[in-house]
């Protein structure tokens, strides 16, 4: 099995997370191909890592799951697009479940090649190389299906202007399509970028922040359908399995809502 090569370190970091939690709580989070891609990642791809922030990463992709499900359970035929879709491995997670979806994943050139070389061509799904903010991907796209465009783990990495603007775009390409994307409040931005410090990823430091998910839809133009926090079923499923300290970061996470999911519907949404 080919190495990722040429892709930035930070995107090794969610996959080795998804890879630990697997190996360590497979009755919350079991990803298979994430087990077998172990051997493509290098030796340090968890430097710094601690088993909530593993949990955390694995969290996102556990709820995320169960909307990408929802929804296609409802839209029959629909696309399902990963923007900034890193080495994710939702396809090989969910696929199987799901016939008739069609998938996509657009990322920058060199990640979308390294994806060809180790995932290789698969049944309905299709990658597209560019910047996801240029916004020519969505011309690959049949815009007549339902579609739920997934952003995951991106979006902090960049300004709200640059966020707001980009949601605003999806919503004209894509009129009542919906969206579902990770945030972490303002404060909890402070831990966040004391960890990524950490681990020596200071290239990767977060600047986007979320306190009130309803006026952040209205921000964009949109209706928010739905937020989510992560992990009630990670602290109902898991209890005293997990270290004290893990305990209790993700009863803190939960209490002051530190990191949730925002569900959006790109449509106006109307007057108060």
């Amino acid at each position: 099995m080919e190495k990722f090569e040429g892709v930035a370190n930070t995107l090794f970091v969610p996959l080795a997370a998804r890879i630990a939690v697997s190996k360590e709580f497979p009755e919350y989070f079991a990803d298979q191909k994430a087990l077998e891609l172990e051997p493509c990642l290098p030796d340090d791809a968890a430097k710094g890592s601690s088993q909530y922030s593993n949990l955390a990463s694995a969290a996102r992709y556990y709820n995320m799951d169960r909307m990408v499900m929802a929804f296609a359970g409802k839209n029959r035929g629909c696309s399902v697009v990963y923007l900034g879709a890193g080495l994710e491995t939702a396809y090989d997670r969910m696929h199987d479940k799901l016939p008739g979806v069609n998938w996509y994943a657009c990322d920058l050139p060199e990640v979308i090649e390294a994806r060809r070389k180790v995932f290789g061509e698969r049944e309905n799904e299709v990658t597209i190389p560019g910047d996801m903010f240029r916004m020519e991907w969505a011309g690959r796209i049949d815009a007549s299906l339902p579609t739920l465009l997934i952003v995951s783990g991106v979006f902090q990495y960049f300004h709200e202007e640059e966020i707001i603007g980009f949601i605003r775009s999806c919503k004209d390409a894509f009129p009542g399509a919906e969206m579902i994307f990770d945030a972490t409040s303002k404060f909890g931005l402070l831990y966040t970028n004391w960890f990524i410090k950490r681990t020596g990823n200071t290239s990767a430091l977060m600047y986007f922040g979320i306190d009130d998910s309803k006026a952040f839809a209205q921000k964009c133009g949109t209706i928010l359908l739905e937020e989510k926090t992560f992990f009630p079923d990670a602290l109902k499923i898991l209890g005293r399995k997990l270290k004290l300290m893990t305990r209790i970061s993700m009863k803190t996470a939960e209490r002051k809502k530190l990191v949730r999911i925002l569900h959006l519907k790109l449509e106006d949404h109307g007057l108060e």
